[in-house]
């Protein structure tokens, strides 16, 4: 018959050893993700949590890993843990699995295949990385405000000839006129800063323009 009222003692040495390979491994985790990662949000913010979270499961698998009643009571509070916030990004998701495997595996003392496994990870999303890697290309909304002093269909019709002498994909989404006023928005692809530039002065040049702004569209703050 199974005592499940005496619990097997842990070896503080063991547990420091653990604490120390799961620290250095989730440290170059968390540096790969905030410098190479390719999530919108706070990568920074979101990299700083990753060691906690892997020292956290070494703890919990260390002290559980040679006892059923410790382990049916994990079950029992695991059922109960929700998230108050969801994580929206699979990158995310991603190096979480990644944290949690880590700890995982060294709490249950299976060290040199954890370093080993994380270390053909990472080996591998760098080298895919390297592989995939193009010139970025700037997605740009660009808004143009002009005076409409000529016909609203010549003056569209003139402004969309401008662009294309600059822009080989262009990309028609919104047109606004109020009291003589007309605004364009286009959604373009450039990744040379002269073009944008040259076509700013070709505008400017051409017609009485009020404005012009760009937004670019795949970079947040914090990423």
């Amino acid at each position: 018959m199974l005592d499940f009222s005496t619990l097997p003692s842990v070896s503080i040495a063991n547990l420091v050893l653990n604490f120390a390979v799961a620290l250095v491994l989730s440290l170059n985790v968390s540096w790969y993700y905030e410098h190479y990662g390719q999530s919108l949000s706070n990568r920074r913010k979101f990299a700083k949590m990753l060691p906690v979270l892997t020292m956290t499961t070494t703890l919990v698998i260390t002290i559980v890993k040679s006892s059923l009643a410790l382990s049916l009571g994990l079950v029992g509070a695991l059922s109960i843990v929700r998230f108050r916030t969801a994580i929206k990004e699979p990158e995310e998701l991603m190096f979480l699995f990644i944290a949690i495997t880590i700890g995982l595996g060294v709490g249950a003392d299976q060290r040199w295949p954890t370093v080993v496994g994380v270390l053909i990870l990472l080996g591998y999303m760098a080298v895919r990385m390297l592989l995939s890697r193009k010139p970025a290309a700037s997605n740009l909304y660009l808004n143009i405000a002009v005076d409409d002093s000529a016909e609203q269909r010549s003056l569209f019709q003139q402004v969309n000839a401008r662009l294309l002498t600059h822009i080989s994909t262009l990309d028609f989404r919104r047109i606004d006129a109020h009291e003589g006023l007309l605004q364009l928005t286009y959604f373009l692809s450039c990744d040379d800063p002269q073009t944008l530039n040259d076509l700013i002065d070709d505008l400017k040049q051409h017609f009485p323009i009020r404005e012009i702004s760009f937004i670019q569209q795949e970079r947040m703050l914090g990423g």
